[in-house]
Parts: structure tokens; C-alpha cells; sequence
């Protein structure tokens, strides 16, 4: 499967269980939001899951995989609380996702 099929296929699963979960577009990307809040992308850039982890434990976690790294849209001033986890851990993708779903927003 490739990313952006399981990209899709993690949103469709959020949306169905969740009733605050909303798809849309936010910072140019295709985007997770739940209480109209985005809490989750995907870059396609990087063919990769974007994540808001504000919880410096959950963030710890996904930082520690091979490739990721903090999300920097503009080039020079990274995102603190968001992460970038590419495709080889995609097996990672829906607990990091459930993860920023449960963060306050």
C-alpha cells in the first residue's frame, strides 16, 4: 500500500469512530482535525505523516524513529510539537495518530 492509500485509509478509520474528526486542507496539505483543530497531515513532499504531538513523551517516542523529524513548513523555523514520521513506519502512523487525537487541543 502506498503512503498516501494508508494516509487515507487511517483518516477514514479516525472519521468513522470519531464524530469531532474532520478532513479538510490546512497549511497546504491534506489535514486531520478534530474540534476543528488540526492535529494531523499528510506532506506530500515527503510522502510522510505529519503529527501534533504536544506531550514531550509522545513526541520523545516519535522523534526516535529512523527519519523523522520536526516539521518545518516554512524552511528555517521548526514546529516544536509536531512531527514528520515517514512511510517505512507507517506501522507506527495510527497510534501516533490516536495519540494526537487524545492531545489537548
Amino acid at each position: 500500500m502506498d503512503a498516501r492509500a494508508r494516509y487515507d485509509e487511517i483518516c477514514d478509520d479516525l472519521v468513522a469512530r470519531n464524530p469531532e474528526v474532520s478532513l479538510g486542507q490546512m497549511m497546504g496539505m491534506p489535514a486531520i482535525k478534530a474540534g476543528g483543530k488540526m492535529i494531523g497531515g499528510f506532506s506530500r513532499s515527503e510522502e510522510a505523516m505529519v503529527f501534533k504531538l504536544p506531550a514531550a513523551g509522545a513526541r520523545e517516542q516519535a522523534l526516535a524513529l529512523d527519519g523523522a523529524h520536526l516539521f518545518d513548513p516554512a524552511g528555517g523555523r521548526p514546529m516544536k510539537e509536531w512531527v514528520v514520521v515517514p512511510p517505512a513506519h507507517a506501522g507506527e502512523w495510527p497510534r501516533l495518530a490516536e495519540l494526537a487525537l487524545a492531545s489537548p487541543r
